[in-house]
């Protein structure tokens, strides 16, 4: 019994070492991006008035035209705006809107190759 025990128990040793000592592969190289993997874009610009004066604090809309899912941003002191993150592979519209005033609206195209698009848009006085 006790020999039947020191054998189990020498097999045990071994194959836990065998195991540990085993080769890792290495993971070589990083893979590359799909190429069909859809990249992010940035759409920046600014809001203007019809004399070209930045409009501060105007609503943006961006709105996917694929789901109708709409985001916004208020433009900044300089009527600036920014959307990091947009997908490449879908069309979007966008306009402005301030004090019952609207800009109209404008396409940003899928096909559009640019990772920074700039769109100025201008809101008509009353």
């Amino acid at each position: 019994m006790k020999k039947t025990l020191a054998l189990a128990f020498f097999l045990m040793v071994v194959t836990s070492v065998a195991v540990v000592a085993a080769p890792v592969p290495s993971p070589g190289p990083s893979p590359e991006p799909f190429k069909d993997e859809p990249q992010s874009k940035v759409l920046t610009g600014r809001v203007l008035d019809q004399d070209d004066n930045p409009v501060a604090g105007a609503v943006v809309y961006l709105t996917n035209t694929r789901t109708r899912a709409v985001k916004t941003y208020i433009a900044g002191k300089e009527g600036d705006y920014r959307f990091p993150g947009i997908a490449s592979n879908t069309d979007y519209e966008i306009y402005a809107q301030s004090q019952g005033r609207k800009s109209d609206a404008k396409s940003v195209s899928q096909f559009d190759s640019r990772n920074q698009i700039n769109v100025n848009l201008k809101i008509a006085s009353k």
